[in-house]
C-alpha cells in the first residue's frame, strides 16, 4: 500500500526508511509545541488550548505535506512570525491578538490564490540569495535573543543602558544554563531528539528543585501525565476583521505575507537542494503544492486560534535519514497527533527549559551566515540591513523590508539596475509601501 501510495521504489527508498526519517524529524522539531504557546502566551493567548492548535496546525499541515505534494517536508507554526505577532503586533503595537491571528488568516486565504495563480512560485524566483540567507540568519539572532531575555541571562535594567547581564547564580538562570549546556552537547554528538531531551530534562529538575522549596517563579507543577486534549473554543475563530481592515493595520498584513512568503520559499529550496529535488536550473519541480499544503495549513492554523504555519528546516534532519516521500512527513504528522494527549506535562515547561530552545535553533540558523555573497557589496549591505534592522529594531519586518528595498535600489543607483527581475521590484515596491503606512511612534 505505501509503495503504491507514495511511489517509494521510484524514490529510491523503503518503508522502513522512511518511518525512522519522520520520527526523527518529529524529534528534532518537536521543540515547537512547548515553544509555540510559551511565545503566544506573552501575547495573552492561553497556553493550554495553544498547545492543541500547534499541535493539530502542525498534524493537518504535514499530512496535507504527505498525500497531496509527496514531499518528506513537515510542517508547523513558524518561529519568528509567532514572536512577530507577540512582541511586535501585540505588545509594542497594542492589537489584539485576535487582530493578529485574524492577519495570520487573511495572509493565508491570500497565499492560496496567488499559490494558485502561480504567482507565489514566481516571485519566489526573484528574491536574490543573499537577502533569502539573511532572513534566515536574522530570525534566527531574533530568536536567540528572546530566549536570552526568558531565561533571565539577559535582562532590561532601570536607567539609560538597554540591556544587561542578569544574575547568573539565580536558579532560573542556572537550569537554564544547564538546559543549553545539555542540548549543545548533545548536538554535538549528534544525537536524534538533543532539544526535546534538554526541554524535557530541564523541566524535570525544575519541577523537582520546585518541590523542594527552590525559588521558581516561572514553574508550576503539572497536574497529571496524561489528558485529553484542552478545549480550543477559548482561542478558536476568534477573528477580529473590523480590527485589521483599517489603514494603520496594512503594515501587519504586509509583514505577515513577506515572512511566510520568505520562509517558505527558503525552507523549501533548501531542504528540497538537500534531497536532491531541484533541477538542473536550481528550480524545485512543482513547488506549488508543498506552497498550497503551506498556504492551506496556514488558514487551518489560523482557525485553530496558532500564527502562521509553514515548512520547517528540521525536516532536513530526516532527509539525511534517507526520508524522500510523503511517508516521511506522515511518519511525523502522526506523532505530532500522539502528542495531543500528554499537554499536561507539555504546557508545565518553564521558560528556562524551552528558552535555550531559542537559543540553540538561533545557533543553527547561523549556519547561513557562510552562503551570503560578500564579495559583492550590493549583496551584502542589503543582507546586512535585513539581519541588524531585525534584531535592533525588534522587529522581524522592518528587517525583511529593508533588505527587499535596498536591493533594488543599490543596483538602480550603482548602474546595474539589469540585474534586477521584475518581481524584486514587485517586492521592493511592496516593501516601499511599508514603510510609508507603518505606526511610527
Amino acid at each position: 500500500m505505501w509503495e503504491r501510495l507514495f511511489r517509494l521504489q521510484e524514490h529510491g527508498t523503503n518503508a522502513r526508511t522512511e518511518l525512522v526519517a519522520g520520527l526523527t524529524t518529529f524529534l528534532t522539531m518537536s521543540y515547537i509545541i512547548v515553544v509555540n504557546p510559551g511565545i503566544l502566551e506573552v501575547a495573552g493567548i492561553p497556553k493550554g488550548p495553544s498547545t492543541v492548535a500547534t499541535i493539530l496546525a502542525a498534524v493537518v499541515g504535514t499530512a496535507l505535506m504527505a498525500f497531496y505534494a509527496n514531499r518528506p517536508i513537515a510542517i508547523a507554526p513558524y518561529m519568528g512570525e509567532n514572536a512577530f505577532i507577540a512582541f511586535t503586533v501585540v505588545l509594542a503595537m497594542g492589537a489584539s491578538w485576535q487582530a493578529g491571528i485574524t492577519a495570520v488568516f487573511i495572509g493565508g486565504i491570500l497565499f492560496v490564490l496567488i499559490t494558485a495563480l502561480r504567482l507565489r512560485s514566481w516571485l519566489a524566483k526573484a528574491v536574490t540569495p543573499s537577502l533569502k540567507y539573511s532572513f534566515v540568519v536574522g530570525i534566527g539572532l531574533f530568536l536567540a535573543f528572546i530566549g536570552l531575555m526568558d531565561t533571565g541571562i539577559v535582562v532590561k535594567p532601570v536607567g539609560p543602558v538597554p540591556v544587561s547581564i542578569g544574575k547568573m547564580t539565580s536558579p532560573q538562570v542556572l537550569l537554564a544554563l544547564f538546559s543549553f549546556l545539555v542540548m549543545s552537547v548533545l548536538l554535538i554528538k549528534k544525537i536524534k531528539g538533543a532539544i526535546i531531551i534538554g526541554i524535557l530534562g530541564t523541566t524535570v529538575l525544575a519541577c523537582l528543585g520546585k518541590n523542594a522549596g527552590v525559588d521558581l517563579p516561572d514553574v508550576s507543577l503539572p497536574q497529571g501525565f496524561f489528558s485529553t486534549p484542552p478545549s480550543l473554543a477559548p482561542i478558536a475563530f476568534q477573528f477580529r476583521f473590523g480590527e485589521v481592515f483599517t489603514l494603520g493595520f496594512l503594515p501587519i498584513l504586509l509583514t505577515v505575507f513577506l515572512m511566510d512568503f520568505v520562509d517558505t520559499m527558503g525552507t523549501l529550496i533548501g531542504v528540497s537542494a538537500r534531497a536532491g529535488f531541484l533541477d538542473e536550473d536550481g528550480n524545485l519541480p512543482e513547488i506549488e503544492k508543498p506552497m498550497m499544503a503551506d498556504a492551506v495549513a496556514t488558514v487551518v492554523g489560523a482557525c485553530c486560534g496558532t500564527t502562521t504555519t509553514g515548512c520547517y528546516i528540521e525536516s532536513a534532519a530526516g532527509i539525511e535519514e534517507g526520508g524522500r516521500t510523503g511517508l516521511t512527513a506522515l511518519t511525523t504528522a502522526v506523532f505530532f497527533a500522539l502528542a495531543l494527549f500528554f499537554t499536561p506535562i507539555l504546557t508545565a515547561i518553564p521558560k528556562c527549559a524551552y528558552g535555550p530552545a531559542l537559543m540553540i535553533v538561533g545557533i543553527l540558523m547561523m549556519n547561513s551566515v557562510k552562503k551570503i555573497d560578500f564579495s559583492d557589496m550590493t549583496e551584502l549591505i542589503p543582507a546586512f540591513c535585513t539581519i541588524t534592522l531585525m534584531i535592533f529594531t525588534y522587529n522581524l519586518g522592518i528587517g525583511i523590508t529593508a533588505g527587499l528595498v535596498a536591493y533594488p535600489l543599490l543596483k538602480l543607483l550603482t548602474g546595474r539596475s539589469r540585474e534586477v527581475s521584475m518581481g524584486a521590484w514587485v517586492l521592493g515596491a511592496i516593501s516601499l509601501v511599508f514603510y510609508i503606512f507603518y505606526p511610527y511612534g
